[in-house]
């Protein structure tokens, strides 16, 4: 990892100290702290009836751009639940609807741009994410960190392939026949279409880092549909362009993704510290694969939390259990948390694990 740069603000928590010694800090840098840290992929909102309240006539999109509701809203399950972290509020659509490209999300849909990106001239048409478009990310992020404290805050972003693919399609797809067939087909499109991504992400990262997150997540939801081969080629190139954008900052650096057991060494090979396990995978098993070098993040399975707890705290114990094998452990879902969750699940998942 390297080390922490002047380039981030005097303020900044991990500067001041603030959140250098949280546990979740210590895990992400290897180390093994007096309690093992605990948070929630989409812990902000979706099954807290407060989010709900809040949210209610407000859309997804405008909801995180406004700095004090969705400072608000990353707060929620801290004060809730107790967990180790929070991870900032958004969507991975934000930066492209910050640069100005057409996109919305359509309840019960998804991401849904108003005309696919399709061809090297479509491509070449897409605006930059300038970096005052940024401000409201940033003012939200301010407003997170004054009140967290020692809690550290993650700031996070799309990875490229993830957000491409959506390009693409236009729209939520099952198999993301539409940008397999571009890498192959127009190379060089795909190729200019990954990087413009990988920019804008970065930049949407490197502002949430800047304005006080202490560490990052880069979140790759299709990533798994790719061959090894394919990924590599195509697309590990761009992820490492995104996480580079915050690199020389010295934050830890999260890579997740799902159905992606069979890419976590490119993955972490982009330029990620700590990797994410999704529930497919044992950690055990995840950590051979990475040569017992890697910290780890995961991996409850979200299917179980609908379980009887009896049930459920076996499977938490488990994968507590599978952690050790790593060099450090964050606890986290395989996925993210699903709407219908019962809250009070979650708390003593904390509770459960924090006494472990």
């Amino acid at each position: 990892m390297t080390a922490l740069s002047t380039t981030l603000p005097a303020s900044h928590p991990l500067t001041t100290g603030a959140t250098a010694n949280a546990p979740l800090i210590q895990a992400y840098r290897g180390q093994r702290p007096d309690r093992l840290p605990v948070w929630f992929m989409r812990q902000a909102g979706r099954s807290l009836p407060e989010y709900r309240e809040l949210r209610e006539g407000v859309a997804m999109l405008d909801s995180c751009l406004r700095p004090e509701m969705a400072a608000e809203i990353t707060l929620q399950p801290v004060r809730r639940h107790g967990v180790d972290a929070a991870i900032f509020f958004s969507d991975i659509m934000i930066p492209l609807k910050l640069a100005g490209v057409d996109v919305d999300i359509k309840p019960n849909v998804g991401p849904v741009l108003g005309a696919p990106i399709r061809t090297a001239e479509d491509i070449a048409r897409l605006p930059e994410l300038e970096d005052a478009a940024l401000d409201p990310i940033r003012e939200a992020v301010g407003r997170v960190v004054a009140e967290l404290g020692t809690t550290p805050l993650i700031g996070f972003a799309g990875a490229p392939f993830t957000l491409a693919a959506y390009m693409v399609e236009g729209k939520p797809s099952r198999d993301h026949l539409g940008p397999r067939t571009m890498m192959y087909a127009d190379p060089a499109a795909w190729d200019a279409l990954a990087s413009w991504a990988a920019r804008t992400s970065g930049k949407f990262l490197r502002a949430q880092i800047e304005a006080g997150a202490s560490a990052g997540q880069l979140f790759d939801s299709w990533a798994g549909s790719l061959s090894l081969g394919d990924y590599q080629e195509f697309v590990a190139p761009a992820s490492a362009t995104t996480l580079s954008a915050a690199k020389d900052l010295g934050v830890p650096l999260v890579h997740f993704g799902t159905g992606t057991s069979e890419l976590l060494v490119a993955m972490r090979d982009a330029g990620a510290d700590v990797m994410g396990v999704d529930y497919r995978l044992p950690l055990s098993v995840a950590n051979q694969r990475l040569g017992g070098t890697t910290p780890l993040q995961g991996n409850i399975d979200p299917a179980l939390l609908a379980a009887p707890w009896d049930v459920l705290e076996a499977h938490v114990r488990d994968v507590v259990e599978q952690g050790r094998a790593a060099p450090s452990h964050v606890v986290n879902l395989g996925h993210g948390v699903p709407p219908e969750t019962n809250p009070e699940v979650l708390t003593r998942i904390v509770e459960l694990v924090h006494s472990l």
